[in-house]
């Protein structure tokens, strides 16, 4: 396997701009995906954290992330980083990308992640690190399709 990139795409019941709405805007990244969204705003250089769990305890975890780029309704970007001791481990940066596309009366949203070969991994860490990621989108993607659609369907 090659372990370089993630890709997904799916269809949601919900038009762009709601779609937009729901990956960018911290009161929605955390109906569908991290527990607590800190300090993010949905602009180029913003810099905010994805908290899951307690943050406090071994079990939480936290990433910082950046916006690369924001492009509403089309396009939202950024890299994520891990953090040890507080403290952003730069070589663990990740990108990820949601194109959203106009697809009848809903929107096609394509979700890429890339980053693992760069990271310098050794091939055992950067298996595990693909399919932890693997199983994280597989997780927390069809979230985003339901909440997304519940919500262009109340519009």
């Amino acid at each position: 396997m090659e372990y370089g990139r993630i890709e997904r795409s799916m269809y949601v019941e919900a038009a762009p701009d709601v779609v937009y709405e729901v990956i960018s805007s911290p009161e929605h990244l955390k109906e569908w995906w991290a527990d607590e969204v800190v300090d993010l705003e949905p602009v180029p250089g913003s810099v905010g954290e994805l908290v899951w769990g307690d943050r406090s305890s071994t079990d939480g975890h936290v990433a910082r992330i950046t916006v690369v780029d924001a492009q509403p309704p089309r396009l939202f970007s950024f890299r994520w980083f891990h953090l040890e001791n507080d403290v952003v481990i730069p070589e663990s940066a990740l990108l990820v990308t949601f194109e959203l596309v106009p697809s009848g009366d809903g929107t096609t949203v394509r979700m890429t992640e890339t980053g693992f070969r760069e990271m310098g991994w050794k091939v055992a860490v950067l298996e595990e690190q693909y399919n932890s990621h693997v199983d994280g989108w597989d997780l927390y993607l069809p979230r985003l399709v339901e909440y997304a659609g519940s919500l262009g369907t109340n519009r």
